[in-house]
């Protein structure tokens, strides 16, 4: 199918790695939402996992095209940790607005990248199901702003704001590397096709 952000038919693969061990590789078709199968997926590899380690914890992580209420109730649901991308919105900016003010007057002041943290509670008009911790870097760099979100379940407890965005978030930039690896060592470097 034909993918408008990706600008050609193609499929959209749905990967999940735990550190270099790949989990998932599932082919599916581009006319999906980036997260579709994902519950499906996480239902198995978790009852795998628990069947054998129950006492297990397991956090996920992922962007912000995995930002989905059924992926997140279902973790709430079944005692699995989540760290996922939320994409920015008017909204949301506000909420960091005294954070990002902050973050550009210390930008200023020295020339280098400044960046603080706020923990709030937030919910979508529409699209979520309840309320839930958000974490909001508030980052300006030299001449420019970098507002980021995260969600998350876990606790302020399990781990403060800047921990929960640079440790746990960021480490899921790793990730890319196995897909990386995958495209280029399986010379799977595009997964275009006009058909199925």
């Amino acid at each position: 199918f034909f993918h408008g952000y990706y600008r050609c038919y193609c499929y959209l693969p749905l990967y999940i790695f735990s550190g270099e061990h790949l989990l998932c590789a599932r082919l599916r078709t581009a006319d999906k939402d980036a997260s579709s199968g994902s519950v499906d997926e996480l239902q198995r590899i978790v009852g795998q996992i628990r069947a054998r380690w129950p006492k297990t914890r397991i956090i996920i992580r992922a962007d912000s095209g995995f930002c989905r209420d059924a992926i997140m109730a279902w973790c709430e649901t079944n005692d699995v940790g989540y760290v996922l991308g939320l994409a920015r919105n008017k909204r949301l900016q506000r909420a960091l607005g005294k954070e990002m003010e902050a973050a550009r007057l210390a930008c200023e002041r020295t020339g280098e990248a400044a960046r603080c943290f706020r923990d709030f509670r937030y919910r979508t008009r529409k699209s979520w199901s309840c309320e839930r911790r958000v974490i909001g870097k508030a980052e300006y760099l030299p001449g420019k702003a970098n507002p980021r979100f995260v969600v998350t379940n876990l606790s302020p407890r399990d781990a403060d704001a800047q921990h929960l965005y640079e440790d746990l978030y960021c480490a899921r930039g790793e990730m890319e590397n196995r897909i990386k690896e995958q495209q280029l060592g399986l010379f799977a470097d595009r997964t275009s096709s006009a058909t199925l």
